[in-house]
């Protein structure tokens, strides 16, 4: 008779979200665009007992999900993006602004982790803006890919980015993850040009093709247990480990 191997169970791990909304706007002639947001951060996951994972913004935690002895889920949440711009500061496109995310394991085990970018524009109605209107890769998130993560490129589209880093992540240590976020120049080119004729008089009128435009960012950090990692890896992500981490430990 066989024996029954013992396995860890095969869950979902830890999910941990931070999202944040900001609206682009413009005036005729400028080269600047305006900058107001706001931001909501959510979490979700099931059950798995000790482990845990934190995003950090320029070091404050913004978002955070972590199982406590007690058998309860501690979370916790803040503003994204809440400090990207001074008071009365206008975004310029071009110029990189400070982003530091930071992924935190914050439980007692160690963890593969992954985090998941989104990126996509909506129209002054809040509806999506299709790719081919005005495309996501605009908006530039600088992934610090000297840090161990690499991007899963069969998993990339338009609108998403999926970055596995290389190797555990061992209990309470923390990886940088991006280290700022830049509007491409090349939104300033994007306009519209009407001309009015009045007796000798000729009047040109420049209108952003963005104007009024929002552009959303999406941060999802994920962790899930080394513990019998093929098979926790590929019931939480649905991916085989050796394909998006090298460097496996723990199994």
């Amino acid at each position: 008779m066989k024996k029954k191997k013992n396995r860890f169970p095969k869950k979902t791990a830890l999910l941990l979200g931070a999202a944040a909304l900001l609206l682009l706007g413009s005036t005729v002639g400028s080269t600047r665009a305006a900058l107001t947001y706001y931001s909501e951060n959510y979490v979700a996951g099931v059950e798995m007992s000790s482990i845990g994972i934190t995003l950090l913004e320029n070091g404050k935690t913004v978002g955070a999900r972590n199982y406590d002895k007690n058998g309860e889920w501690m979370v916790t949440g803040g503003e994204l993006l809440g400090d990207l711009l001074k008071d009365g500061e206008l975004l310029v496109p071009g110029k990189p602004y400070d982003e530091q995310l930071e992924v935190r394991n914050s439980g007692n085990i160690d963890s593969y982790v992954r985090v998941i970018v989104t990126k996509s524009w909506t129209d002054k109605e809040g509806n999506e803006v299709p790719v081919t209107t005005l495309d996501p890769n605009l908006i530039d998130l600088h992934v610090t890919e000297a840090n161990g993560w690499a991007e899963d490129t069969s998993a990339r589209t338009a609108e998403r980015g999926i970055w596995y880093l290389n190797g555990a992540l061992k209990a309470g240590e923390s990886v940088d993850f991006a280290d700022y976020l830049s509007i491409a120049p090349a939104i300033r080119d994007m306009m519209t040009k009407s001309v009015e004729q009045s007796g000798n008089a000729t009047t040109y009128t420049y209108t952003y093709d963005y104007d009024g435009y929002s552009f959303r960012v999406g941060i999802s950090a994920e962790a899930v247990q080394t513990h019998n990692a093929a098979d926790a890896v590929k019931s939480a992500w649905g991916v085989d480990i050796s394909d998006v981490i090298t460097n496996v430990s723990g199994n």
